[in-house]
């Protein structure tokens, strides 16, 4: 952490502590130690002077006396403890931002190592875990997991030593011990653990049932075999581990960790430009989800856009838990009367009306003050109106414009507000089905599942209908389904007669769960998903994406269906995708939409280029969005051979709010129109040469 991080009385504490311990040190002929390590015993203890010294005198203390002060990576009884998995750190955190250290009780055999051995391993990864900045600020969980464990495992007297080790001898502050699935042979040990930990600790050791781990750890947090999103990599985190302790640089760390910070500083943009949805009254728990502020991946930038860039959050009102009827009165109240014509913003017909202007030496118009509302006819708010751009026109505008002038072209785009309200998404009952806090459906176009009396969430699902080019809801715009939404997802695929899924994200990315696994990822495999049975019946691997074959039974009606599912992979965690690879992807798609249209019971009646294709990434909006906006903007250049991104754009917000979230997203919009006008004889190359050697970038 750097010394601008602190208050001047936190730098003189830092200093003081420093000259007292650095003191000791050099009487007892040891080397001063750094001043990340005086952070750390002072962030433990609230930068209380006289208790972070008692704290690094028992630190050194227990590391004395059980002989901990040397660790050698190369030692073989050291290595197989780790090897064991019984310790790791996992890449998610609390809804405070603690860090979370999970123990497996079972795969603790007493016989077989030491007190020793065990420590060492415990302190090397704990070590390693506190040279985040975010898990000395905030703090570590302890979970104690005994799921599955026997009498075997359990060893009283390493207990007791960790709990000491951890209550008041390790510069780490102790949030809690969450102690899961105790047996029955557990409760007298626990009784004198509790009794042993109750003064310093008081109430901050639980015993658990899975179930209720979410009272205490958000879902997106918490290990799938607890029932959660997230998967533990310990070979990953081991890696992490050998990388900080060679060479201690906080960004490996940091890459690793989920953040659950608020950044109070950020420069650019002003502070209308935020599109980030504060919903007020969602407890610091499990229905507090993870918002979109990290910084891992790609979608993790895309979502962090939604924060104000001055730190900001647009304040939504939160909608008190509702009742059956009133969703119900709601949902027709927003069919009849809520959509507003988007004609009333500006006449369609109208050139002058149009985002884009034909001429690309024309500065673009102003933003609306408000964003435009879909029409609610059954046309679909893309047509083939005037104005827009050709493909050379389009080449002229961004070389006009650069680089710069495309991301601040976007970012006027972002100054409008959603087009809409979020009621449904933010009633109480709804908000644990969404992945991220602040990435909810707009009321007037989400995708609506069968009213249920007994559960009034059973008709939510975090989706929204968007239009195709002249095609009325020719997607389906979602997030990337999780365990307790996988029946949910596979429904609306059924009700929707959807016979084409595209998932533009991988499953984990950086170690990070981005999306639950939905469906069988082997050949022959079977998931259950609710009435739902999804067989795997054939894949197909390509260097960018791959297809699986799928059959879906409805064990209800009995009725089999096939289904297509296009993944793209080649998505990078930072940045854009290879404007080439992502074009073929999308031409499958369109392909493999067409092929499957030939199969469709009891015959497709309806558009000729057929029912909605489920689109989905993490949150579904940035990649998603991206997608949805490429595809249509090609259908319209193959049409009339304009194209409108910008108005497309804005179009694609108003029935699914914030997509296309980054702005170097809004940029490959552009840049892809461009690659197939080249590679379709479109676009001569020589009238676009000039760009590869862009001074902003274009490559």
């Amino acid at each position: 952490m750097e010394s601008s991080q602190f208050k001047s009385e936190e730098e003189k504490q830092i200093i003081t502590f420093l000259q007292k311990v650095n003191t000791y040190r050099e009487h007892e002929s040891k080397p001063p130690i750094p001043r990340n390590t005086a952070v750390k015993f002072l962030m433990a203890r609230k930068f209380d002077f006289h208790r972070a010294v008692d704290l690094y005198h028992s630190h050194e203390e227990m590391r004395d006396k059980e002989n901990l002060q040397d660790v050698d990576v190369k030692d073989l009884s050291f290595q197989r403890e780790l090897r064991t998995g019984k310790f790791t750190i996992l890449s998610g955190r609390d809804s405070h931002g603690a860090g979370i250290a999970l123990f497996t009780a079972r795969l603790h055999f007493p016989p077989d190592t030491t007190h020793q051995s065990v420590l060492k391993a415990l302190i090397y990864i704990l070590d390693a875990a506190l040279e985040s900045e975010e898990t000395q600020r905030y703090g570590l969980v302890f979970v104690y997991d005994m799921s599955g464990s026997k009498y075997s495992n359990f060893d009283y007297d390493l207990s007791i030593k960790i709990l000491n080790m951890l209550k008041g001898a390790y510069p780490a502050r102790l949030k809690k011990v969450l102690i899961v699935t105790a047996p029955l042979w557990f409760k007298a040990p626990f009784k004198i653990l509790r009794l042993f930990v109750r003064e310093k600790l008081r109430d901050r050791v639980f015993t658990v049932t899975q179930s209720q781990l979410l009272e205490h750890i958000p879902l997106d947090s918490l290990p799938q075999k607890f029932g959660g999103n997230l998967a533990v990599n310990n070979s990953l985190w081991l890696q992490v581990c050998a990388a900080i302790h060679q060479s201690c640089d906080p960004g490996i760390i940091d890459s690793y960790f989920v953040s659950r910070k608020r950044h109070s500083t950020f420069s650019g943009l002003d502070s209308s430009e935020s599109d980030f949805v504060h919903v007020e009254g969602i407890p610091d728990s499990d229905d507090s989800k993870e918002s979109v502020s990290e910084k891992q991946t790609n979608e993790e930038h895309e979502k962090d856009e939604l924060i104000d860039m001055n730190g900001v959050e647009k304040e939504v009102n939160f909608e008190k838990d509702d009742n059956r009827g009133n969703i119900k009165r709601r949902r027709e109240f927003d069919n009849q009367n809520a959509v507003n014509s988007i004609r009333k913003s500006g006449d369609l017909n109208d050139p002058h009306s149009i985002g884009q202007n034909s001429s690309p030496g024309t500065p673009p118009p102003e933003p609306c003050k408000k964003r435009l509302m879909p029409d609610s006819s059954s046309e679909s708010i893309h047509g083939p109106e005037d104005g827009g751009m050709t493909v050379e026109a389009l080449a002229q505008h961004i070389r006009s414009l650069g680089k710069k002038g495309l991301h601040e072209e976007y970012a006027e785009i972002r100054r409008e507000p959603p087009a809409g309200t979020f009621n449904i998404s933010k009633a109480k009952h709804n908000l644990p089905k969404n992945r991220y806090s602040d990435v909810l459906c707009l009321d007037h176009s989400r995708f609506g599942l069968p009213l249920n009396d007994k559960d009034p969430s059973a008709d939510y699902i975090n989706a929204n209908y968007v239009d195709g080019y002249m095609q009325k809801n020719a997607y389906i715009s979602t997030q990337g389904p999780f365990v307790k939404t996988f029946g949910d997802f596979w429904r609306m695929v059924w009700l929707s007669h959807c016979v084409t899924v595209v998932m533009t994200t991988r499953t984990q990315e950086k170690g990070r769960v981005k999306c639950g696994q939905y469906w069988p990822a082997e050949e022959e495999g079977e998931v259950q998903c609710d009435e739902f049975v999804v067989t795997n019946t054939g894949t197909e691997q390509n260097r960018e994406y791959s297809i699986t074959a799928l059959r879906v039974q409805n064990r209800q009606t009995g009725e089999m269906r096939n289904i297509k599912h296009l993944q793209f992979t080649s998505w990078p965690d930072y940045g854009i995708p290879p404007a080439s690879g992502f074009l073929e992807f999308l031409l499958r798609v369109r392909a493999c939409q067409a092929d499957s249209l030939k199969f469709v019971e009891p015959g497709w009646s309806g558009h000729p280029n057929g029912p909605p294709i489920v689109v989905h990434c993490s949150a579904g909006i940035g990649r998603t969005g991206t997608f949805i906006n490429t595809d249509i903007s090609l259908h319209r250049l193959e049409h009339i051979h304009t194209v409108n991104i910008r108005e497309t754009v804005r179009r694609i917000r108003s029935q699914r709010a914030f997509s296309i979230q980054m702005p170097d997203q809004y940029v490959f919009c552009h840049l892809a129109i461009i690659d197939y006008a080249r590679k379709h004889g479109l676009l001569k190359d020589a009238d676009w040469s000039s760009m590869d050697s862009d001074s902003d970038g274009f490559e």
